[in-house]
């Protein structure tokens, strides 16, 4: 076989497997153009790759609570501002926007840089 079957075949390989990479990364099951802020209390903050998760247990208004399930950056992107596994404990009360899922169900991404204590302390004073 030629170097040219060779470069071509290698190349179709290389496209063909970019899409699903991508796909890892879409954001189209968040709404990023409708915000909202929630205020709850850290049930669980999952420090692990490829993403972290916060699980954050939220009181509606008919004061029923509701765990809200919310993706967020790798750990490795949260260390570079000072996060660690111990930046959120279960019990802390906390305020954070997130782009809510598009389904409609509690869960959402939030971003390191719109979290703060209910107090208006942020998580993790950027060093």
């Amino acid at each position: 076989m030629g170097r040219q079957p060779i470069a071509l075949l290698a190349s179709v390989v290389l496209f063909g497997s970019s899409g699903a990479a991508m796909a890892h990364h879409s954001f189209a099951m968040f709404d990023q153009d409708n915000p909202i802020e929630l205020e709850g209390i850290v049930q669980e903050f999952k420090y692990t790759n490829p993403h972290s998760y916060l699980l954050l247990e939220v009181k509606g208004e008919d004061g029923s609570t509701v765990v809200w399930n919310l993706e967020g950056s790798a750990p490795s992107i949260l260390s570079r501002d000072g996060w660690s596994k111990q930046s959120l404990r279960p019990g802390d009360h906390v305020v954070v926007t997130i782009d809510p899922l598009r389904s409609g169900a509690p869960g959402g991404s939030w971003n390191l840089r719109k979290i703060r204590f209910k107090d208006g302390k942020p998580v993790v004073v950027t060093p």
